[in-house]
């Protein structure tokens, strides 16, 4: 890693000389950034539903989430701007919990576990280097990244370019980036313990009375699961866009993004149940026919626009729209639009709205919508038909002058902003997020 990091600097400082060289004719430039910059962000989420993927499309999902981030902007000289990006996020999920769920005397998916499993935590680092033209119409960026959580790692590299024109009232950028995964795969418990035993001759089934759920000689024997072999995801993207300044009150954007994914696509740890074979619980937690198995390859390609209109000196509105594809027959519409309304000079008020529309992919059924001869099945409701709302609110403050003071830092703006979101198939949750902005 740290020769990528070597490697990158080199790069981006060549083409920095090469180009001051052909510019000579500039007297004066104005920095990029003047002063270092430090944003502090934190989210807090908060839902619950009915259709746990852990378990097999039945259950409780309910999961909280906290997400504290640092964001370090830090000029390394006229045009060049090293940024950091260090975060973390710490989750507790009742579903995620239910790996294994057999850690309560009564196990059932409507019931939050206490197994390891129910809680986690996600690292990340991503540094970021910029390089502008002297003319500032041309800016090259690059960056690593890096995140670790129990059983999911990933390293990210890719860069882009920048190109302003037309008086720097039209903008066309292009970029690319490459993410390397790998999974040390986490399986629901009664399958994993059916496979390291041999069957039911130790772990869980020394504890529990396994039950079927109808009169039958059949014996709980899932023959479907077996463990992955493949542990890598990969994902790459190639990004373009387009903004263009129509008038002094309206701007416009296009952007199209090519992304393909291969590797360990599935989650090892949600469940499916199939209809041709007989239930077995243990109380009322069902026990598992298989996991989720979806191909190892995946195409996605979304379109999308942004326009702003400048209302008034007090109002503006912000719209976006996005349609996006994939070839697990997944189309999905979203439209969001918000209106920023000036108090005073400092403070911002943001109502905002958001609607998403999705079609499910041809992989998904719900609990024992499946059966076993199926060669890709997922219960999981991420993957379905359904709409969702999310309301929210907003209000920022900015104060251009920083009076306020914290050492040598000095307040830039303060940013609050709340989100209900409520999806039709039960899924329902809470987003509260805010910001800080530091200046040197």
């Amino acid at each position: 890693m740290k020769n990528k990091i070597t490697l990158l600097f080199a790069f981006c400082s060549l083409i920095g000389f090469s180009q001051e060289k052909d510019s000579t004719e500039v007297a004066y430039k104005k920095r990029v950034l003047e002063s270092i910059e430090v944003d502090f962000l934190m989210s807090y989420y908060k839902q619950d539903g009915i259709h746990s993927a852990v378990s097999g499309g039945k259950g409780m999902e309910e999961l909280t989430n906290l997400t504290p981030t640092f964001v370090v902007a830090i000029p390394l000289n006229d045009d060049d701007v090293l940024t950091v990006d260090a975060g973390i996020s710490a989750y507790s999920s009742a579903s995620s919990g239910n790996i294994n769920p057999f850690d309560s005397n009564t196990p059932s998916p409507w019931q939050a576990s206490s197994g390891a499993s129910s809680q986690d935590v996600l690292t990340s680092l991503v540094l970021n280097y910029s390089h502008s033209s002297d003319d500032r119409n041309t800016i090259w960026n690059g960056h690593i990244s890096g995140s670790m959580e129990y059983d999911y790692s990933s390293i990210g590299f890719g860069g882009g370019v920048s190109r302003l024109f037309n008086g720097k009232n039209s903008e066309v950028s292009v970029a690319a980036n490459v993410y390397l995964d790998t999974w040390k795969p986490i399986y629901p418990k009664e399958l994993q313990d059916f496979v390291d035993y041999g069957g039911m001759n130790g772990g869980i089934y020394d504890d529990f009375v396994i039950t079927p759920g109808q009169v039958s000689s059949e014996v709980y024997n899932p023959t479907n699961f077996k463990e992955h072999d493949q542990k890598n995801r990969n994902s790459f993207a190639l990004s373009f866009g387009f903004s263009q300044v129509v008038t002094k009150k309206i701007q416009g954007s296009f952007f199209l993004d090519v992304l393909y994914q291969n590797g360990l696509l599935s989650t090892p740890y949600q469940r499916v149940y199939f209809a041709d074979k007989g239930d077995f619980f243990i109380n009322e937690f069902q026990l598992a026919d298989d996991i989720e198995r979806l191909p190892d390859s995946r195409f996605k390609l979304p379109i999308g626009t942004r326009w702003n209109f400048y209302l008034n000196e007090k109002l503006t509105l912000r719209t976006y729209y996005r349609y996006y594809f994939d070839n697990w027959d997944i189309t999905s519409h979203t439209l969001n639009i918000e209106l920023p309304y000036k108090l005073t000079e400092k403070f911002t008020v943001i109502p905002m709205y958001r609607y998403y529309s999705q079609q499910k992919s041809k992989y998904f059924a719900p609990y024992e919508g499946h059966v076993s001869t199926d060669e890709y099945y997922t219960s999981d409701y991420d993957l379905s038909t359904f709409n969702a709302h999310q309301y929210g609110i907003g209000i920022s403050y900015t104060d251009i002058f920083t009076n306020a003071k914290i050492w040598k830092f000095g307040l830039k703006n303060i940013d609050l902003r709340f989100n209900h979101y409520d999806r039709n198939d039960g899924l329902s949750a809470n987003i509260v997020s805010f910001g800080i902005k530091f200046v040197q």
